[in-house]
């Protein structure tokens, strides 16, 4: 059974993973997708969860507050996959402001959570964001930095019901064999 604990317990472990694993340091961007639908055990798009998405997005406010990142919450279609964050993040990134306010059906469950729980949010077009997790097959892709490395997290493979997949991104090795490359420069 799929509880409010053990879904926040799921989404903290990976979230921890990915930013150990990814080396992700404080103020890095993470894009999460997430459809409440799948986490819930339906189809993605069909059977959206409200009050899931209220629980989703507070967990995944919380921990990024307590490490240092920066969350960014992935709408869905319905809004073009517009991204919901933090006015002073969107402002650092000069990201392209949009006129929406998501909605469960129209945005997705979490983003309109996020929305509803962030100090300062905006909706943005897009943004190139250093990490993701992707929580019901949701394409996040779209608003990742090149190049992206999947990560599977061996204790959590699952958020609920639904496939959890994440990345973070690396820098791109550019040159050629007299190329010098450093660490994480």
């Amino acid at each position: 059974m799929n509880t409010e604990e053990s879904i926040r317990s799921e989404l903290r472990e990976a979230l921890l993973y990915l930013k150990e694993k990814g080396n992700l340091q404080p103020g890095a961007r993470v894009v999460i997708g997430c459809s409440t639908s799948e986490v819930a055990g339906g189809t993605i798009g069909k059977h959206s969860v409200p009050e899931l998405g209220e629980v989703i997005a507070d967990e995944i406010i919380t921990v990024c507050g307590e490490t240092g990142l920066v969350p960014v919450f992935q709408c869905c279609e319905h809004l073009n996959r517009c991204l919901v964050m933090d006015r002073r993040a969107a402002k650092e990134d000069r990201a392209v402001r949009v006129n929406a306010v998501p909605q469960p059906k129209a945005g997705g469950s979490v983003p309109a959570a996020a929305w509803k729980q962030m100090e300062d949010p905006v909706l943005i077009m897009s943004n190139a964001c250093d990490a993701g997790m992707d929580i019901g097959d949701t394409l996040i892709g779209m608003h990742l930095r090149p190049v992206a490395v999947p990560l599977r997290c061996e204790k959590v493979r699952k958020i609920g019901e639904a496939h959890l997949v994440m990345a973070w991104c690396r820098l791109p090795y550019v040159g050629g064999s007299r190329t010098v490359y450093g660490d994480n420069v």
